[in-house]
């Protein structure tokens, strides 16, 4: 699998309250869990992880975010 974009997605990411949230369009969140879905394949390696920013698919002034696979 390869990560994929659905187009027209819209993704914010910002921190409130101590609380990290994540708020997208439909075309966002299908593009987010096809992300999750190819992070946790078992051929991914557990170091795998997707950086997202206002320069890489998420909309200006969001809060960058790091989704990471973890070893074990």
């Amino acid at each position: 699998m390869q990560y994929t974009w659905v187009d027209g997605f819209t993704i914010q990411v910002s921190v409130s309250g101590g609380e990290v949230q994540i708020e997208a369009n439909e075309a966002g969140l299908m593009s987010l869990a096809n992300h999750l879905v190819v992070l946790a394949q078992k051929g991914t390696p557990r170091s795998g992880h997707i950086h997202l920013d206002e320069h890489n698919a998420l909309e200006g002034g969001s809060t960058a975010l790091v989704i990471g696979k973890l070893a074990g």
